[in-house]
């Protein structure tokens, strides 16, 4: 585990300085000051970086062992900056518990309470994970799955209602009509859906 961080930090001080590599658009405004918060981080975010391609069956090990170095961090009281707690917040929102997306929601909110205003978005990300992962509908519309029952890409369950597009914008989310948008531009760019296995 210590050579993964120990490339993961060489990566982060190559990367650290240009913040547009990412991910996304929205991880790509995060920046910690704890470079081992940084180093996690870009080993996220690098496990990401050519999405339709990316194997997470393999990547979930390496998430799980960086929620467990981010942990650490957070036990040793050793994040202090907006940008520590959002490059954290985006680790435990690639986690696999309903635990791992409510801690994601707290340390976005942690973020944008330390003054990061684009937090907004992992905020609301983080809830609609929280919530889906609950069995309820997601309220602001970020998360996109594709369920293997029917191999078409959905937002659903989805509470449209609840949440105005106004507030939406506020966070950072785009309004539905773009989602719907962005939801047809994932169905064209996706790879076809593994077959389920024959019995």
């Amino acid at each position: 585990m210590r050579s993964i961080f120990a490339a993961a930090a060489a990566l982060a001080l190559i990367l650290a300085p240009v913040r547009g590599l990412a991910a996304d658009v929205h991880s790509a405004q995060v920046l910690a000051t704890n470079p081992a918060m940084q180093a996690i981080f870009a080993a996220d975010q690098a496990d990401r970086m050519d999405e339709p391609n990316v194997d997470f069956k393999v990547v979930a090990g390496r998430d799980a062992e960086r929620r467990i170095a981010t942990h650490k961090l957070l036990d040793e009281g050793a994040l202090h900056t907006a940008g520590d707690y959002a490059a954290a917040a985006f680790v435990y929102q690639h986690g696999g518990a309903t635990d791992d997306y409510l801690l994601a929601h707290v340390l976005a909110m942690t973020a944008v309470a330390k003054g990061d205003k684009n937090s907004e978005w992992i905020v609301a990300a983080s809830l609609d994970r929280y919530l889906m992962t609950t069995g309820k509908g997601q309220v602001f519309g970020t998360q996109f799955t594709r369920p293997k029952a029917t191999g078409e890409w959905t937002q659903e369950p989805y509470d449209r209602a609840l949440i105005s597009d106004a507030l939406r914008i506020e966070l950072g989310v785009p309004p539905q009509p773009a989602q719907v948008k962005q939801l047809a531009d994932i169905a064209a760019h996706s790879r076809p859906p593994v077959p389920a296995a024959k019995p």
